[in-house]
């Protein structure tokens, strides 16, 4: 029975998904739920195979459709934290000059010197990720920590009545 309907199966998976290895793992999964659950009548195992490929392949194209929706709105949420944190950091630097931001970014711990200067030299989150050896999940997070490090001590030494004039 797999080898009369097997390439039937195939042929109507990748006319759905467009894919034909995605095909033929769908396939299984649809001879699968045949062998599992077959139908009553073994003359309409041709309509049945057909209605559970067609489920079968719905299903995945679904699932993917939510994968990507799921991926744009944490880009979109990387995008938005990126651009908030871009604008707190500028309202700071604007009220610095170079040398005080160079003050500041030399009483950071390395890595977060170091993350703020690839981001702000242009680096994606890849890219960033690759030279610090690190996840590219955990870069948009470091890079906030760095950003409210880099804040705090911006203020601490813009406060500081104490601090000498060059």
């Amino acid at each position: 029975m797999f080898h009369v309907h097997y390439p039937t199966v195939v042929r109507k998976l990748t006319g759905l998904v467009r894919n034909e290895s995605i095909a033929e793992d769908l396939a299984q999964e649809v001879f699968l739920r045949l062998y599992q659950h077959p139908p009553n009548e073994i003359d309409a195992v041709g309509a049945w195979l057909h209605r559970v490929l067609t489920r079968v392949g719905y299903d995945y194209l679904n699932r993917q459709t939510r994968e990507r929706q799921i991926i744009e709105k944490q880009e979109h949420v990387e995008r938005s934290s990126e651009q908030l944190q871009q604008s707190n950091e500028d309202v700071v630097m604007s009220k610095m000059n170079q040398n005080e931001v160079q003050e500041v970014l030399d009483a950071l711990p390395e890595r977060d010197r170091q993350l703020l200067m690839l981001k702000y030299s242009g680096y994606s989150y890849n890219e960033i990720a690759e030279k610090l050896q690190v996840q590219k999940s955990f870069v948009g997070t470091l890079l906030q920590r760095a950003s409210v490090k880099f804040k705090k001590q911006a203020e601490a030494g813009m406060l500081n009545p104490y601090k000498q004039e060059v």
